[in-house]
């Protein structure tokens, strides 16, 4: 098995999170822009930069995977965040206690447009493949997100739920949940247990 806490793509050096990517961490995620399409979901606390550090390296120990820190030069600053994590309540939701892979990606906006979110991504798939293949990947999107939608369409992921998004403050705001396999039974039992019901996945 390969040891997945620190990989180097064309471009990225993906590493497992250090103390020292607390306050680029929270400097990306605290950045409005960053957070267009769902401005409920910046972050403002600068506590979240640490947390961010620690939940990344419980995960790792305990997954084998989780999200990576993002540079583009060797001992660079850090660019973006992003992986695949096991997030603690799919594996409560999931009755199976399987869980899933939750791809996610969010960089510096400076960073923007030069295909980071797809390398990273690749990278991430195909970790989440090694380590746990039993594990879905999955990917939660508001739908006029169109870079994201871009990026999991060039990452091979299909779109399988289509549906309110309920933890937007936005009422009109439309979530899609994006897949790399068909979705079983229990996978759509679990995604009904986080307020998307059978109702939405579409063929």
């Amino acid at each position: 098995m390969s040891d997945w806490r620190h990989v180097r793509t064309a471009r990225l050096w993906l590493d497992e999170p250090v103390e020292g990517d607390a306050d680029d961490l929270f400097a990306i995620h605290s950045d409005p822009a960053s957070w267009a399409h769902f401005p409920a979901g910046r972050v403002t606390d600068p506590a979240a930069g640490p947390v961010m550090v620690g939940a990344s390296r419980r995960r790792f120990d305990r997954d084998g995977l989780a999200y990576w820190s993002v540079r583009d030069a060797d001992g660079g600053p850090v660019v973006g965040r992003g992986g695949c994590a096991v997030p603690d309540e799919a594996l409560a939701a999931d009755p199976t206690g399987r869980g899933w892979w939750n791809l996610y990606y969010r960089f510096d906006q400076q960073f923007l447009g030069r295909g980071y979110a797809t390398e990273m991504g690749a990278a991430a798939i195909e970790a989440a493949h090694e380590v746990a293949p039993e594990r879905p990947v999955l990917a939660y999107l508001v739908e006029h997100n169109h870079a994201s939608r871009r990026t999991v369409d060039k990452l091979g992921l299909r779109l399988v739920w289509r549906g309110p998004d309920a933890d937007d403050p936005d009422a009109e705001a439309v979530r899609l949940v994006y897949l790399d396999r068909e979705p079983d039974e229990e996978l759509v039992a679990a995604l009904a247990g986080e307020g998307m019901g059978p109702a939405g996945l579409v063929g």
